[in-house]
């Protein structure tokens, strides 16, 4: 599909066995990068919902810890509970803090951990902010939940560009080691984060409009923007913006992801899954959330505007297969299912 390159990001990263070749290795890639999945907000959830990461040979794997509609009293309940959790099991995972976690936890067969914030509510107008939720692990932020607030616009609702606020919150995150997403964030608003950065942006979980058609998926010149910034599109396994007639599988990812390969190169493409798991007794919101702002009818949302369902990151070996039968190299698939977010964390971790 592309011409194979060495990445310099995989050896630190590569298995015991990293003289066998990714064929004799079933195809699984070097390192794989799930950059965005979603647990309950709630202290009550069980952290053995990560296992689902683990049976999918997932290295790394960021859980959002919060959105514009939690309270930041909320956020910070989620974040020590979860952290808390994540620390009791340390033969299972590891809490990512800095750029080298993400080789140690490798190296102990761990599932490395990060965190994601989905708005800038909980920032409370203040870029000073940004450095605390980083301390706590925060290591990627996108700015509007679907909805428009004071530092950017979402992406259902009126477009409007990046305010001034918005531009010292750029600057924020890229002083404190967090990774610049654009998710869920209105057109101009995205395009104005992505020529303010001087770090790669992300669209964590995003999918092509030409063929996801949804108001949430992204049009093909915030793409480029995104690949001009050095950053990438991690491909969304969510059904909605896949549209595929049922629970998406292998073919329905790699149309996504041969889309963007062939618009942007193989540079800029990764996997951001969209995971979202209930749990009977847990709770993603307080009492008042009013869910129809968030997520209109109108925007493609409720009954009848397809379906749910989310690609299962279980399947993710599966996915690297197909992409090999399809015709990219393994190093190309290296570079899909994770190293092109690696180089991404280390330019702004």
């Amino acid at each position: 599909m592309t011409n194979a390159t060495t990445n310099s990001f995989a050896t630190p990263f590569a298995p015991a066995d990293s003289n066998l070749t990714n064929y004799q290795r079933k195809h699984i890639p070097a390192f794989t990068w799930d950059a965005h999945a979603c647990l309950p907000l709630d202290e009550k959830t069980p952290i053995n919902l990560l296992d689902t990461y683990v049976a999918g040979k997932i290295d790394y794997v960021c859980v959002n810890v919060g959105m514009d509609m939690n309270s930041v009293a909320h956020i910070l309940r989620v974040i020590a509970a979860f952290r808390a959790k994540i620390t009791a099991h340390p033969d299972k995972y590891m809490q990512i803090e800095k750029f080298e976690d993400l080789a140690t936890a490798k190296s102990k067969g761990l599932l490395g951990v990060g965190f994601d914030l989905e708005g800038s509510v909980m920032l409370q107008d203040m870029p000073d902010m940004v450095p605390v939720f980083a301390k706590l692990g925060v290591k990627q932020i996108h700015f509007a939940y679907n909805r428009n607030n004071s530092v950017a616009g979402g992406c259902h609702d009126v477009d409007m560009p990046l305010t001034d606020l918005g531009r010292e919150m750029v600057k924020s995150v890229n002083a404190s080691g967090m990774i610049m997403d654009c998710s869920h964030t209105g057109r101009q608003s995205s395009l104005d984060i992505m020529a303010v950065s001087t770090k790669p942006v992300v669209f964590s979980h995003a999918n092509p409009k030409v063929l996801g058609g949804h108001e949430r998926c992204i049009d093909d010149e915030q793409i480029k923007a995104c690949a001009d910034t050095g950053g990438l599109i991690g491909i969304c396994g969510f059904q909605r913006f896949i549209k595929s007639p049922n629970a998406p599988e292998v073919p329905d990812m790699i149309k996504h992801i041969d889309y963007a390969v062939k618009l942007v190169g193989i540079d800029h493409v990764g996997i951001g899954l969209d995971t979202m798991p209930s749990v009977a007794g847990c709770d993603d919101f307080p009492d008042g959330i009013d869910r129809s702002y968030y997520w209109p009818a109108q925007s493609g949302y409720g009954p009848g505007a397809g379906g749910a369902a989310v690609f299962d990151p279980r399947k993710l070996p599966a996915l690297a297969d197909g992409l090999i039968a399809t015709g990219y190299s393994t190093d190309d698939v290296d570079k899909i299912m994770g190293e092109n977010f690696i180089r991404v964390a280390k330019a702004s971790w």
